[in-house]
Formats: structure tokens, sequence, C-alpha cells
């Protein structure tokens, strides 16, 4: 997979958000194992932008690395600064699960409350409405209204 090409003002900003990011995975004098490219593609896929320290001293072997990832793990090389490589993915979308079953949640409803003067503007006042309740037209919030059972039914049970 091809890294992600990146304008200079597009890694201008993704360099000022990692700012304040901790490194979340370390690559230790092993380099680049299997699961720590599996580690830095799970903190991608969560995070987005992530950073990367490296503790071997050798500049070429980092700078290396931060194109082996970048390629391998369809990144973006952001920066690498001392021991510091920062990495760029967009995060993918999550589907949301659909349940047919689930009941509406609570309403907020805004209520005006006209006035007896003509002159003045209307009181707004916004409430909440759950689903056993209701509003009427003067703005109360009341209980949902019980439907009745059969007088024969009860009597005959």
């Amino acid at each position: 997979m091809p890294q992600i090409q990146l304008t200079p003002a597009q890694r201008k900003v993704h360099r000022a958000d990692a700012h304040h990011l901790d490194p979340v995975v370390m690559i230790g004098s092993d380099g680049l194992t299997p699961a720590v490219r599996k580690e830095i593609d799970a903190a991608l896929k969560a995070h987005g932008l992530i950073k990367v320290r490296v503790l071997s001293d050798d500049r070429e072997a980092r700078e290396g690395m931060l194109q082996s990832l970048a390629d391998e793990l369809d990144a973006a090389p952001i920066q690498h600064i001392g021991k510091l490589l920062v990495l760029w993915r967009p995060v993918p979308e999550k589907a949301k699960a659909v349940d047919d079953e689930r009941k509406p949640g609570p309403k907020e409803v805004k209520v005006l409350k006209f006035s007896k003067r003509g002159g003045q503007k209307p009181e707004i006042k916004v409430v909440k409405v759950l689903g056993n309740q209701r509003l009427t037209p003067g703005g109360q919030i009341k209980r949902a209204k019980t439907f009745k059972k059969s007088v024969k039914k009860s009597a005959a049970g």
C-alpha cells in the first residue's frame, strides 16, 4: 500500500496537533518486528495521529523505519524529530449497529408561553419529554394516557 501524500499545509496542521501527544509505541533494539507493526496499526486505527519513540541511535535507520511504516501501513509520515516519529492516517468510520426494537429516547421540546399582555415577547422554555409522557396544549407535561381494559375481560378473569 502506498503512503498518503499530504500538502505542506496539511502536514503543518498535523504537526501542530501532534505536539502535545505522548508516544504510544516504543521501538526497541529488535527494530520493526511484526508485533510492533501490529501495535502501530492498531494505534493508527484508534487515534489516527500517533507518536512512536525509537530507542536506536542511528538516524538513517530511524528515517528508514518511518518510510517503511508509512508504506506498509498506508499512513503519512508527518515528522521525524530526534527519536520521535509522527504518523497520521485517517480514522475509519465505525459502523453503528441499528437496533430495530429500540424505543425512542427523551425529546427536548420548546414550549412558548405567550404573555396575557400583547406587547411582550413570549417566554421560551425547553422541556424534556420522556417516552411515557405527553405535552398538553397548555405546555404542561403529563403521563401518557393509559388505555382502559374491557370491563367484560376483567370480570371474566
